[in-house]
């Protein structure tokens, strides 16, 4: 039993080491733009959940020792992760005054096109490229609306400083209308994962649902900060650490059990 019971805490050892990984880069982002925050999920494996009700054979008399041999070790059980989700929640809006500078509040995110493909980002700290193009701090081109078409016919040409971006994301240069910019949504978040550099993209063997987004508003002027609350992260971390403390001297415990076990027990004269 101490076998299957050192395993179970080893578990959880484990579990919340990625839990800590997950809020250290948490508190590692606070200040980046767009940043959205991760969440650590776990669930609790049991055996006797995953089994035909034939294989296990639960007594029908008396709990004894002997009645629960039948069972085979099948009361096995610990602690597996679910996976990390993206907190999608609104941060702050943090007025900058820059024209390129623009923040969505809402559900929307920018498109924008990689070497790799279409991407999407929250973050809209924005600049020209050498070709006058609207585009991220990696130099990765603003793609204005056209869902389904070419994303190189969705580039948006700047001639000029001197523009205005709408809260329904239309971009006015010299006032006049120039192009509209694409902010998408997913109709499953769950699809979207984050890849790196302030960037999403749809998971594998996944579909988020791409839609145009009919609620969310461009603010120009404005970059969004990250959604981190540092004290809440914080307190967690706490949380976490002391709950691996734990389970440390959890298996401590079960490793002295398995000692005396070797080399006291045979040594016992009954």
């Amino acid at each position: 039993m101490s076998n299957k019971g050192i395993y179970t805490a080893l578990s959880g050892a484990m579990a919340q080491a990625q839990r800590l990984d997950t809020i250290a880069n948490n508190i590692a982002n606070v200040n980046t733009t767009g940043f959205k925050k991760d969440k650590q999920t776990f669930y609790e494996y049991l055996t006797a959940n995953e089994k035909p009700p034939d294989v296990i054979q639960v007594p029908r008399i008396p709990a004894s020792i002997e009645s629960f041999y039948d069972m085979q070790g099948g009361d096995r059980g610990f602690v597996d992760t679910a996976g990390t989700y993206t907190d999608f929640s609104q941060g702050q809006l943090k007025q900058t005054g820059g024209k390129l500078d623009i923040a969505i509040s809402g559900k929307g995110l920018f498109e924008v096109l990689t070497p790799q493909g279409i991407r999407y980002t929250r973050n809209g700290k924005f600049q020209l490229d050498s070709q006058g193009r609207l585009a991220t701090k990696q130099g990765y081109p603003v793609l204005k609306e056209g869902l389904g078409q070419p994303a190189t016919a969705r580039f948006i040409q700047i001639s000029s400083g001197n523009i205005a971006v709408s809260e329904d994301g239309n971009i006015y240069e010299n006032n006049e209308p120039l192009a509209k910019l694409s902010i998408i949504e997913a109709q499953n978040k769950d699809a979207i994962g984050k890849i790196g550099q302030s960037l999403f993209m749809e998971k594998p063997n996944m579909q988020a649902g791409i839609i145009a987004s009919q609620e969310s508003k461009t603010h120009q002027g404005f970059i969004e900060s990250s959604n981190v609350n540092v004290i809440k992260e914080m307190t967690e971390m706490i949380q976490a650490t002391r709950t691996f403390e734990s389970t440390q001297k959890a298996i401590q415990a079960f490793d002295m059990i398995n000692e005396k076990l070797v080399t006291q027990i045979p040594k016992l004269n009954f």
